[in-house]
């Protein structure tokens, strides 16, 4: 396995359903318009409470690709 380059970019997830959904929502939708993903790591977590409830979910991550391709 020869040297690799990474760019890390940051994504911010969303999801009334999980934390899980938002991770995937957002590695999805990034997808579309980067190549290489290559891994990802959740900096924060939060959500919105309603009538004691969660009622929505939300991730900061960071995500890397590979740019020496």
């Amino acid at each position: 396995m020869g040297e690799h380059v990474y760019k890390k970019i940051e994504l911010i997830g969303s999801s009334p359903n999980s934390i899980t959904e938002a991770i995937d929502g957002a590695i999805s939708r990034a997808s579309k318009t980067t190549r290489n993903l290559d891994w990802f790591e959740v900096d924060e977590i939060r959500g919105q409470i309603v009538n004691g409830k969660v009622a929505h979910y939300q991730v900061v991550m960071k995500v890397g690709f590979r740019i020496d391709e």
